[in-house]
């Protein structure tokens, strides 16, 4: 098969599927998320966590999943999507989506649950089940980031700028001579992303939003450059995901790997493209190695995006040999 046909290929998702129920949670005295519940309400649950921080659930996220099998639970974490307020970076930690997820938890009435999430959303899954290890019957994980310093600097300090010399120009466009100099990028980003001023913020959003976006494929999509482009989602993804780089994450230091004997009886599907240059494969390798009990999957001719087409294959098949975790 030549790289022409290989990229051919479509992923063969679920049918479409419109949720059963749909709202808003309030979550604390300032944040509502909103929720989706798509599938079986008698099947077996699946929590859906999207990326970023910052990123959305799409209509095609309900498809990765038999919605005979499952009953397929997803939601746009604080700040981002259609939850509100949107962008706010005031109480949004990694902490208080761990108890969001508790909350979304017992109010769909669901004891336990399958968890899904690739790239930020296999972090999040992953402090989810570490600290509420009795509520997780199966984890799916693509695009692993384990939240280090290195991992921050790999994507947005200095890295795999290697691989992106002329996008990486770009991205270092908004700063300050100093900034560039000193190799201050996340810092003077986030002056930037929290300044007062909208056109500096929508301005400073977008060209984090494209650099991240020419990262995630393995050759360049237009359409997903297009989509990052969009201030709708750019302001969130790159104020939000600046918001927790600056903070570490909101964790210790390499706490993933540091706390997976907590999760070691949990199955565990890891899916990671050979070729991923936003999310190393050495970090899903390294998982892969500290939990007994999972399958690290590497997709060849592939980059980070779940759009990849053998990628979302890969997805789907996971998601159904998960039905015999029960």
């Amino acid at each position: 098969m030549t790289i022409q046909e290989y990229f051919k290929i479509k992923t063969n998702y679920y049918p479409e599927i419109e949720p059963f129920a749909s709202g808003y949670l309030p979550v604390s005295d300032i944040h509502q998320i909103y929720y989706e519940e798509v599938g079986n309400p008698n099947g077996k649950p699946i929590l859906f966590l999207h990326g970023g921080p910052g990123g959305q659930i799409k209509t095609y996220h309900r498809r990765y999943f038999d919605p005979q099998h499952y009953h397929i639970i997803l939601f746009d974490q604080r700040g981002a999507g259609k939850s509100k307020p949107y962008a706010e970076l005031k109480e949004n930690t990694t902490q208080d989506l761990v108890a969001d997820i508790e909350k979304l938890r017992e109010y769909v009435g669901v004891d336990k649950w399958h968890v899904f999430g690739g790239s930020w959303g296999s972090t999040l899954a992953l402090v989810y089940a570490i600290m509420h290890p009795d509520r997780v019957t199966g984890l799916l994980l693509r695009g692993i980031f384990l939240g280090r310093q290195e991992d921050i600097d790999w994507s947005f300090q200095k890295g795999v700028d290697a691989f992106y010399p002329e996008e990486y120009q770009a991205y270092l466009a908004p700063l300050s001579e100093e900034d560039r100099k000193n190799h201050n990028v996340v810092a003077g980003y986030y002056q930037l992303l929290t300044s007062e001023n909208k056109d500096i913020r929508e301005k400073a959003a977008k060209a984090w939003s494209l650099w991240e976006g020419s990262l995630i494929t393995l050759l360049p999509d237009k359409q997903v450059l297009s989509e990052f482009a969009e201030p709708e989602l750019a302001v969130a993804l790159a104020r939000l995901e600046c918001h927790y780089f600056i903070n570490q994450m909101f964790l210790p230091e390499n706490y993933i790997l540091n706390n997976t004997d907590k999760i070691a009886d949990i199955p565990a599907i890891i899916v990671h493209g050979r070729y991923d240059m936003d999310c190393r494969l050495s970090s899903a390798y390294q998982l892969h190695q500290k939990l007994p009990k999972s399958e690290l999957r590497i997709i060849e001719a592939s980059g980070h995006s779940a759009s990849e087409p053998k990628v979302g294959e890969a997805l789907i098949e996971s998601a159904d040999a998960a039905r015999l975790w029960e």
